[in-house]
């Protein structure tokens, strides 16, 4: 039975990532994530990542890959998450309620031009939906992930990556594909191996 059990879940492990391959949007959009993380962090800009329990771990996971490296070593990319700082989240959830941790967060440390991840496996965490309208208040991109449904959020972002899959942790599974593609991505096209080859050169000259 165990066995069984775990025969399954790989089965549908496998049929949600063939669902993505097989979704033309799905390549579509995460391509404009590519293109939104890569313009912003080009400029100067920061990416903001925020959301509850597996999608918590997912945002802090997602700021490691682009401030500390993903495929190769290269400068570091600005990428914070919003789930980590255990005073800052007790007490805006104290003096102002549990609804509002990343939306004040958001309001004290993004800025025009930055991007916010906002992750939310339903796409109706109330937390998640007030930090959304934070970022649009401070003109921030919001790049959402979430799932099949796409709850509320998705009409909300400017661009909306939905797992194929109603089922959380199918979902969070995807998510954190299509984040290491994202991250791949972008280093790919801001630090070009070549270059990082060519500066190691000089550098050992």
């Amino acid at each position: 039975m165990t066995s069984e059990l775990i025969r399954d879940y790989l089965l549908r492990s496998r049929d949600v990532v063939q669902a993505a391959i097989d979704e033309p949007e799905f390549t579509s959009v995460t391509l404009k994530i590519v293109d939104y993380v890569s313009a912003a962090l080009a400029r100067g800009h920061k990416l903001l990542l925020a959301g509850n329990g597996g999608s918590a771990a997912d945002a802090q996971h997602i700021a490691g890959e682009f401030l500390s490296r993903l495929n190769y070593d290269r400068a570091p990319t600005a990428a914070i998450a919003l789930t980590t700082d255990s005073s800052v989240l007790t007490a805006i959830g104290n003096d102002y309620g549990y609804e509002k941790v990343f939306e004040r967060q958001i309001l004290g440390l993004g800025s025009a031009g930055d991007v916010f991840f906002a992750i939310s496996t339903s796409g109706r965490s109330p937390n998640i939906l007030r930090a959304i309208g934070a970022a649009r208040q401070k003109r921030l991109i919001v790049v959402g992930l979430t799932g099949k449904a796409g709850g509320d959020m998705a009409s909300l972002c400017d661009v909306c990556l939905r797992a194929p899959s109603d089922s959380t942790p199918l979902i969070q599974q995807i998510h954190i594909t299509a984040a290491h593609i994202v991250c791949g991505l972008v280093e790919a096209r801001l630090f070009p191996r070549s270059t990082q080859t060519a500066a190691k050169s000089v550098a050992s000259v």
